[in-house]
């Protein structure tokens, strides 16, 4: 696997995150709107239970470049 291109995945058990390192511009936009959830100098640096659904949502939308987009989990 190439390590420029991972793609992880990240749930809050209701929304996963989605990031794909081959996008990835380091804008630095995830870490500012949300700093409780993406923390790039920890591992896992994307830990999205620690915000809610709707604050990681719009974090996701704000990525400029695609690496991070968000898909609901079903709910049994």
């Amino acid at each position: 696997m190439n390590p420029n291109n991972l793609i992880k995945e990240y749930t809050n058990g209701e929304v996963t995150i989605v990031w794909q390192s081959g996008k990835c511009i380091h804008s630095a936009n995830c870490v500012k709107n949300n700093p409780d959830v993406f923390r790039p100098k920890e591992k896992p640096w994307i830990t999205p239970e620690q915000s809610t659904t709707e604050k990681i949502i719009s974090t996701v939308n704000k990525c400029p470049s695609g690496a991070l987009t968000f898909y609901m989990n079903n709910k049994k």
